[in-house]
């Protein structure tokens, strides 16, 4: 069955916007958010002839269902990218100023980064020190628990539960078009 190179010109003029948004809102990085669009609809054209639906709705899912992947390889690959482009002091080319705002104004980044930030306000202190260990300073559940002299699985919850509470103030509702 498959698709060919106009499904998928049609489905990218129809729906990048879509996933620009999906992916900004969930990485917060307007440049980000545009190679993991770039890349998304890269693989799908690449796949393309593996495609087993019917109709746009099923391509737009299976299209989803790519950019779920590239978002999930994005953020296993990110950090060791980071360190290692850092130890080599190289910078990667950046957007200009104007796109980097097109981007932001159309996820609504603003709106995000203050519903996070309410968000982790709301946070206990204990909740928001264990997040900051595990999540921005990249530590381990042993390392935390051992930081804040607790045991791993009280460790484990605290990030559970700061998780939980940032993904609920972020939450897109139902039907929304990135509600994925």
């Amino acid at each position: 069955m498959g698709l060919d190179p106009d499904d998928i010109s049609r489905l990218y003029e129809a729906h990048a916007a879509d996933l620009l948004r999906f992916f900004a809102r969930r990485t917060l990085q307007a440049d980000v958010a545009v190679d993991l669009v770039a890349e998304t609809f890269c693989q799908a054209f690449t796949a393309r002839a593996g495609f087993r639906g019917a109709g746009d709705s099923e391509a737009l899912a299976w299209i989803f269902g790519i950019a779920r992947h590239q978002l999930s390889g994005y953020f296993r690959r990110g950090s060791v990218e980071r360190r290692a482009l850092a130890r080599l002091g190289l910078e990667l080319p950046s957007m200009s100023d104007l796109d980097y705002e097109r981007v932001e104004d159309l996820a609504g980044l603003q709106s995000e980064r203050a519903a996070v930030a309410h968000a982790l306000s709301d946070l206990t202190v204990e909740q928001r020190e264990a997040l900051q260990l595990r999540v921005v300073q990249e530590r381990s559940y042993a390392e935390l628990a051992s930081s804040l002299g607790i045991t791993e699985q009280t460790a484990r919850s605290r990030v559970s539960r700061a998780l939980r509470a940032l993904a609920e103030a972020t939450a897109q509702p139902e039907g929304s078009p990135d509600h994925a």
